[in-house]
This record gives structure tokens, sequence and C-alpha cells, in this order.
């Protein structure tokens, strides 16, 4: 079986440390580097539900795409939920990974499982600076409404489901596409001159004015579930790497859904 340190540089490959951007807070968390590596579980957040998961599964090694501690810390005490997942991970031998803007301009990456879920075929990259983002092309065209029925089914179910905004009978032939946050992307969506974008966390000044500079359709999605099926891409990936190797390790995508809503109640017409 492999050592923690050949898996870890097996996946710095896939998405390189140094194409995270500087705010990050990217690669391992924990773990030895000499620890033999069995079984992998893949997820979007290191919360304390992944880490229960991973014990419970008797991997060794979790992978999420989320860092555990964005903004830096001064203490990993248990009495704090982040400084509990900590103490969970270390105590059972099991290490943590973060991949997040590296796997996002990788490729590919995020944006390219966002699309292959979907069944869009990427003609290229939304920002080719940093490779962020991807433009897609629909076959046959559809609705926007049919488009946002078509997210709703194939991206994983959340509290959120899928807000539109737009004419939903406007006729949809490209699509941008970017996992997670994508309203800072706006003006480059509207360089592309595609039909929709479709990304999460869309906050209203940037929509209304998206939606006043042009007929551009919305299709805003929940953060985790634009992100969710990277960890299938990322599964796959080193299950070919573990192949390659004749490492016979176990790769695993955890399907707990760990979107932070959990209910959502239609409200009525505005008076």
């Amino acid at each position: 079986m492999p050592r923690l340190s050949e898996v870890i540089a097996e996946l710095d490959a896939l998405w390189p440390p140094e194409r995270a951007e500087q705010w990050d807070a990217v690669g391992t968390v924990c773990g030895d580097p000499d620890a033999e590596v069995t079984r992998v579980l893949f997820a979007v957040d290191p919360v304390q539900e992944i880490a229960d998961e991973a014990l419970t599964l008797g991997a060794d090694l979790i992978v999420t795409h989320h860092p555990l501690y964005l903004r830096g810390t001064t203490t990993v005490a248990a009495g704090h939920f982040k400084g509990r997942v900590v103490h969970t991970l270390i105590k059972n031998d099991i290490a943590l990974h973060v991949a997040h803007t590296n796997a996002d301009t990788a490729d590919p990456g995020v944006s390219d499982a966002l699309a292959g879920a979907l069944d869009l075929r990427v003609t290229g990259p939304l920002v080719p600076e940093n490779g962020l983002g991807r433009i897609c092309e629909l076959d046959p065209p559809q609705t926007l409404r049919e488009f946002a029925e078509r997210a709703a089914k194939r991206l994983p179910a959340t509290a959120q489901g899928i807000r539109v905004a737009g004419d939903p009978d406007a006729t949809v032939r490209t699509v941008a596409v970017s996992g997670g946050s994508g309203d800072s992307l706006f003006d480059a969506v509207r360089a592309a001159g595609v039909d929709a974008f479709l990304t999460a966390d869309l906050r209203h000044h940037p929509a209304s004015e998206a939606t006043q500079h042009s007929p551009l359709g919305l299709v805003d999605a929940a953060h985790w579930a634009t992100e969710w099926p990277w960890c299938e891409l990322a599964a796959a990936q080193l299950d070919e790497i573990s192949d390659r190797h004749g490492w016979g390790l176990r790769v695993h995508v955890s399907r707990t859904v760990t979107d932070p809503w959990s209910h959502h109640s239609s409200s009525g017409a505005p008076n």
C-alpha cells in the first residue's frame, strides 16, 4: 500500500498547490507522511459528519474541496467544532487534504465536473487567464425553464433547489458554468456572449444588474450541489492513479449532504 506522502504527491500533480489563490488554504491539514493509505473518502466540506463517516468507513485519508481553516486559527481545542474535527482525525489516524481554488482552475476541474453532470459539451474556459469556469453548448437547445429543470434533476437535491432569473421561455444554446460562488464572473460571462449562466451564491444586486444588461438567463444552484460532482471526478482520477501504480486503493465519495440550508418555504406573492 502507498504511504500518505506518495498519494499526496499524486494529488498535488492533479491540483498543483501553487495554482491556488493567495488567500486560499490548500494542502495537507493533518496526517503522518509515512502512514499507509488503504481507503480514501472524497467530500466537499471537512465537517464533523464527514470525519465520522470516514471513521465508520475505515478511511485513512479524507480529501475535501473546502478548507478547514480558511482564515487561520490559534487553537485546535476540541471545544470548538473545527477543533473537534481535528481531534477526531488525529486520534483515529485519518489524514485530511484540501484542494480548493487549485481544483477550480484545474483541467479537468470543478467546472468540468459540473458541466459533465449536466451532460454539457465544454468548448473552452470562461476565464482563459486562469482557467476558471467553462463555456458549454447544449445539444439540442432547450428553453431556460427546461435547462433549469435539467439542473434540478441532475445535481444533488438541496433545500434551495434551483433559482432562475430571466425569460423562462428563452432559448438556451450556450451556457457558462462555474462551480461555487460565481457572481464575480459576470464581466467574463457577458464577454462570452452565452445565453445562460449556471453557478451558485448569486446575490441580489449583481443578479439584478446582470439581467438589466442583457437577456442573460441565470440559473442559481446551491453552492454545495455545484461542487459535489467534482468529488466523483476526483475519485475517478485517484482510482486511475491507483490502478496505474498497483496500489489497490479503495476510493469512496460521500453522499452526505453538507449544504448548510436544511429547509425551504416558498413565500407568498408580494403586495
